[in-house]
């Protein structure tokens, strides 16, 4: 008999209202089937997946999206939902060129209601839009998603507080797959949470609710009073979630994350209320492919893998890596330096010194505004912290890198991952904005080396001669290949090719080798170019400036964004000289990057060594 086929009919949510409970787990199964084997081929998110499928099945079955809106929280973890809101079909491009989106992304669907790639931003949303629907008389809801981990954030007990003083359609479910947000103690703890696993306990509390609430002139505020009593009681008798209740929300949990009837009976009590509640379940990250529930951390963020085994591909080693056991090195030899990290030790190569030097490690939580200013701290203290973040995440410290750090002069270093194009992630993951952001910061130094060798130095650099706030610029992946009679010299900035040329190449960091291949290709053509590397972009080296003032023609490539970047200070102090010859910047303009993988997106840009060797091939013959 051939097993019945639900996933592949499922072309709108309101289908999984029609679905039995058998149906129902059927279609549970094969949206994990789906999900391995997909991103068994192109990577991703895996383990925060597995574990939202019943989650995910049984809100759509109690809501009605696009008209009640559900808020990811990051948004990593809405594979599922993106099965179930009509993208089967296109599921295997997912994070490709052209396909869909790892992340929550309303130019793509109108089920998908706002961009999330970040942590802790869900609340504040959602909190938003059901005050919008309030103001407008609309009965929708608004639900938040949001992970144990993303309550490391500090930015979700800013909308909590803020949330909780309003009767409005707001539910946030807390999706609790490693730790508890608080400790359950004690036999009567235990009773009660048992008791609020069953649904008759939700349908019961509702309904109560309910009458109370029809009640005229005293019913609302006869049943405020009795969840006062109740909350009074409950910090006698245990302690358990009553921050939540403090903050005005009414909690209900926690219940079985992966049990959809127990699910559903509890998102139809939550939709009863007409105040914000918070529903706790508890999930199994990686639920139902063995490997990543032994390991759900490896099986977060992924590359391509074998299914039967759980190996992954190859990758080689990397910048995180090489960086990784650089301060190992360091931390051996100098007793000051420290690691902090938020909540990525493993995507920033930290797992190393974790393990060897756990007095010194320091992982704060996604709290990045918290981990900047906790740096400044610990350099007061004598320490030399060392921050490691990726670009599109350090972003989120602005305010405490100009007020904390840079402004007290304090010696903190911040090694940046994922500087420049991004494999996949797209829109919300590219370490496009930090070169303009720290330019705006006095006093911040900033390297960006294309090897490992080149990094190492830069960080040597880092830890012994600069006096103030520091980053270093890492790319995702390996180093890139070199023309073999490049040589590194360890200065500001260096000139590969005949330093008399009248045309000249400027760049830095990864794009140094697409520059350099393109200017070989280019003396080919008899057009005699050199290209001026800057090992140190922030502050440019007045004599690299110098180096490329007599050339009539200066074509500057930037892996980020135009506005505020190293080429529009370079062609600034080219204009304080009264430089007279052309100068062409290519760098991304006032957009947001698609997601792709780097070797696309920099052929897209023209960054690649074919790309740069066109244009300036052509820029140069029409002169």
């Amino acid at each position: 008999m051939e097993e019945k086929k639900i996933l592949e009919n499922i072309s709108k949510p309101s289908d999984v209202k029609k679905l039995t409970d058998d149906e129902l787990k059927i279609l549970s199964d094969e949206i994990r089937k789906t999900l391995i084997n997909t991103l068994s081929k192109t990577g991703g998110h895996l383990a925060s997946n597995l574990g939202v499928v019943e989650l995910t099945i049984a809100l759509h079955k109690v809501f009605n999206s696009p008209h009640d809106k559900i808020v990811w929280d990051v948004g990593h973890q809405v594979y599922v939902h993106k099965l179930l809101t009509g993208r089967y079909n296109k599921f295997d491009t997912l994070r490709q060129n052209g396909g869909l989106s790892g992340f929550s992304c309303p130019d793509e669907s109108e089920h998908d209601t706002f961009f999330s790639g970040h942590s802790s931003t869900s609340v504040s949303a959602a909190y938003g839009i059901a005050q919008a629907n309030k103001i407008k008389g609309n009965k929708n809801y608004a639900i938040a998603v949001i992970g144990d981990g993303a309550f490391t954030g500090g930015m979700v007990y800013e909308a909590l507080n803020n949330a909780g003083r309003e009767r409005s359609r707001l539910i946030v479910i807390l999706n609790d797959n490693d730790m508890s947000i608080s400790r359950n103690v004690g036999s009567f703890a235990k009773h009660l949470a048992v008791i609020k696993a069953r649904p008759s306990y939700f349908r019961i509390k509702a309904k109560t609710e309910q009458t109370l609430n029809r009640i005229p002139l005293v019913g609302v505020k006869l049943s405020n009073f009795l969840f006062r009593i109740k909350t009074g009681l409950k910090r006698v008798f245990y302690k358990s979630s009553t921050m939540f209740e403090d903050l005005g929300f009414r909690y209900m949990g926690p219940i079985d994350g992966h049990n959809i009837n127990v699910l559903v009976d509890a998102l139809e009590a939550a939709k009863s209320a007409n105040y914000p509640i918070l529903l706790h379940i508890k999930t199994v990250k990686g639920k139902g492919y063995n490997f990543a529930e032994l390991e759900p951390s490896v099986f977060h963020g992924i590359s391509q893998f074998d299914i039967d085994t759980g190996e992954f591909h190859s990758q080689g080693t990397s910048f995180s890596n090489e960086f990784g056991k650089l301060m190992c090195h360091f931390a051996e030899n100098d007793k000051r330096v420290c690691a902090v990290t938020a909540a990525m030790s493993l995507g920033t190569g930290l797992a190393d010194f974790e393990r060897q030097f756990s007095e010194r490690f320091f992982d704060v939580g996604i709290a990045e505004e918290h981990a900047v200013t906790f740096c400044s701290g610990l350099a007061k203290g004598g320490m030399v912290p060392v921050f490691a973040a990726y670009s599109a995440f350090l972003q989120r410290g602005y305010d405490q890198i100009v007020h904390d750090a840079a402004l007290q002069r304090l010696k903190i270093i911040f090694a940046i991952d994922r500087a420049g194009f991004v494999t996949g992630d797209g829109e919300t993951h590219h370490g496009l904005l930090d070169v303009p952001f720290l330019n705006t910061v006095p006093g911040v130094a900033i390297y960006s080396p294309t090897t490992y060798e080149e990094m190492r130095n830069a960080f040597v650099k880092a830890l012994y001669h600069e006096p103030s706030v520091t980053a270093v610029r890492m790319f995702k992946g390996s180093e890139p290949s070199l023309p073999e009679d490049y040589e590194y010299n360890a200065k500001d900035y260096e000139i590969y090719g005949d330093s008399e040329a009248d045309i000249a190449l400027v760049t830095y960091g990864r794009l140094f080798a697409s520059a350099a291949k393109a200017r070989n290709n280019l003396m080919k053509e008899n057009i005699n170019v050199k290209v001026l590397k800057l090992n140190k972009i922030k502050p440019v080296n007045k004599e690299a400036v110098d180096s490329v003032f007599d050339c009539k023609t200066i074509f500057f490539y930037e892996e980020g964004e135009m506005s505020g970047g190293v080429g529009e200070v370079f062609n600034l102090m080219l204009t304080d000289l009264r430089y007279g010859g052309r100068f062409i910047l290519k760098a991304v303009r006032d957009e947001f990057v698609h997601h792709a993988t780097t070797e696309i997106l920099l052929r897209e840009y023209g960054f690649d060594e074919e790309g740069i060797t066109k244009f300036v091939s052509g820029e140069i013959k029409n002169e």
